[in-house]
């Protein structure tokens, strides 16, 4: 289980809490009102060190977090092998979407690949933010909606025999990732090996 620290400051003094401020802006739908509305609902900040788990199988989660810092993966453990669902990175909320949004214990990993620092909102309070704040209600249905066409990718993905295929649309969807992750990740990710995946970047480039 992660240790949380509170955040003592108000918002407008914590650079975390800004430089989420400043991702929210961006987003069309949200107003300077909203903003302000949701930074004092982040109360909490943690850090995990390279091998941490944020969630893992069996696990309620109650919080839906931040990435200010480092990146995570997302995975099923399976007895053969892990079965990767997606990563994290900064800028990007995370969680065990099923278990916040069910209430039901997890079914999946989420775990540091590097030190990672993150913000934290107790699923109390996000529901009620979504619940009373139609912009915010608005804001989450969307986030949902292409959860949703993420998951019928990654399926796409995964019926894909050939590995080139899998590359092609991993790399045209999320280039990023191949920046961020490391490379013994990303072949998993793409049910590939690690020397395959060498092996086809050689052939691109």
């Amino acid at each position: 289980m992660p240790t949380f620290r509170d955040i003592d400051e108000p918002a407008a003094a914590n650079p975390d809490l800004r430089m989420l401020a400043e991702l929210m802006r961006k987003i069309p739908q949200l107003t300077e009102t909203d903003v302000a509305q949701m930074l004092p609902l982040w109360k909490r900040r943690l850090t995990l060190r390279r091998g941490d788990f944020l969630s893992q199988v069996g696990q309620v989660e109650t919080h839906l977090y931040f990435m200010l810092k480092g990146t995570m993966r997302l995975y099923m453990p399976l007895p053969e092998e892990d079965a990767y669902t997606g990563f994290a990175y900064p800028g990007t909320m995370v969680t065990s979407v099923p278990s916040f949004l069910s209430g039901k214990p997890s079914e999946y990993c989420v775990q540091a690949l590097q030190q990672c620092e993150l913000l934290a909102i107790s699923r109390a309070d996000w529901m009620r933010l979504v619940e009373d704040n139609a912009n915010f209600g608005r804001f989450w249905r969307l986030e949902m909606e292409r959860a949703v066409l993420g998951l019928i990718e990654r399926q796409i993905d995964l019926l894909l025999p050939e590995p080139q295929q899998r590359l092609e649309r991993v790399l045209k969807r999320s280039p990023h990732l191949f920046q961020l992750i490391p490379k013994r990740h990303i072949a998993a990710y793409l049910r590939m090996t690690p020397e395959t995946l060498s092996r086809l970047g050689a052939v691109k480039s």
